[in-house]
């Protein structure tokens, strides 16, 4: 079976990776369409991933309408020349005009509630729909199926994740040495506007506070700027999570990196107008305990201070952490399977 994949954010990348190495060594053939954005393809090529490249990140809606466009002619091109038995993606509109104009079927992955443009220009054109059993919006059932975690279980379950402590050597840290990882994105997805973070001066307000708690790292989709350079941090993109394993605590606007630190036992914060809207983050917070979420800055580094003044938080969280894991299915293994045995998968989990 020959499968087109797509990789428009890094996240997709790690997302997808084990399931495409596990189809790989089944027998099937991937090709990965990828978007140049941040560090997608930069993670493709460490990952040794076989992938065309359709296009760079388009930030305006204007556009993003434009490019729409574009991409689904350079699409088109793709699949003539890889002939893909199916379409899986993260629920974007390419794939989806994608699958009508080559009646292939698609099948998303999506758990962004509050992407309203990308449902409406996606989910008519979707044939299997799925989310986490947390997901709060209601999607028409008949393509509907949902799992028992999230995706980012699909690459930081233990069966396969290890973290690396090199990475520490990297940055000329020790196991002991307490450091904090700082994320900034650049709200220019379709599904962010409209919404925000932590503005300039907060930002600083924020470093000089943690940093009288350890050092201090940065991420950031957005340009940093020079009073920022000497955070930033230097691993390549591919160790993130090896770093987030290791760190005291994660403090940012990054969704999903507030959450993969959460699940690696990190004490997680999440700061951004779209507290609220995602089911994922009530369930972390509320069932589990892993990561705490804030609309409010001021209220969000409040909490950050007691993490840090309390020795026992990281040991905490990896016991909360064991608690997750152990009510949590294996989703790549999931993943895996719905995709080489469609569409008997979606009866059979439709059926039962």
């Amino acid at each position: 079976m020959k499968i087109l994949f797509e990789a428009n954010h890094p996240a997709h990348v790690h997302f997808f990776k084990n399931a495409i190495w596990n189809l790989e060594d089944r027998g099937h053939e991937v090709l990965i369409e990828a978007r140049d954005k941040d560090v997608t393809l930069a993670l493709l090529e460490a990952y040794k991933l076989n992938y065309k490249v359709v296009g760079p990140h388009y930030k305006s809606l204007v556009k993003k309408a434009y490019g729409l466009f574009k991409t689904d002619l350079k699409l088109l091109k793709i699949a003539r020349d890889f002939k893909p038995d199916i379409l899986v993606g993260r629920g974007s509109a390419y794939l989806a005009h994608l699958s009508m104009l080559i009646n292939k079927p698609y099948i998303a992955f999506v758990d962004t509630e509050h992407a309203k443009l990308a449902a409406w220009l996606v989910f008519p054109f979707v044939d299997v729909i799925l989310t986490p059993a947390c997901f709060k919006k209601k999607i028409n059932p008949k393509k509907h199926i949902k799992f028992d975690g999230y995706k980012e279980l699909a690459y930081l379950h233990p069966n396969y994740f290890k973290p690396d402590p090199s990475v520490l050597d990297d940055l000329g840290l020790s196991k002991t040495n307490k450091f904090i990882v700082f994320r900034f994105v650049s709200w220019s997805a379709s599904h962010d506007v409209g919404h925000h973070g932590i503005d300039l001066k907060t930002k600083q307000k924020f470093i000089k506070e943690l940093e009288k708690y350890g050092r201090v790292f940065m991420t950031s989709e957005a340009n940093l700027g020079k009073k920022f350079e000497r955070y930033k941090i230097r691993v390549t993109p591919e160790r993130i999570h090896d770093l987030l394993y290791y760190a005291t605590m994660y403090i940012g606007e990054g969704s999903t990196m507030a959450t993969e630190a959460g699940i690696l036992g990190t004490p997680s914060i999440y700061v951004s107008s779209l507290v609220g809207t995602m089911g994922n983050f009530e369930e972390l917070e509320k069932r589990y305990g892993l990561v705490y979420s804030f609309q409010d800055p001021n209220l969000a580094l409040e909490k950050a201070l007691q993490f840090l003044e309390d020795a026992n938080s990281k040991a905490s969280w990896q016991k909360k952490r064991k608690n997750l894991l152990n009510e949590k299915i294996d989703v790549t293994k999931f993943m895996t399977d719905f995709i080489e045995n469609y569409p008997n998968s979606f009866n059979e989990y439709k059926e039962g």
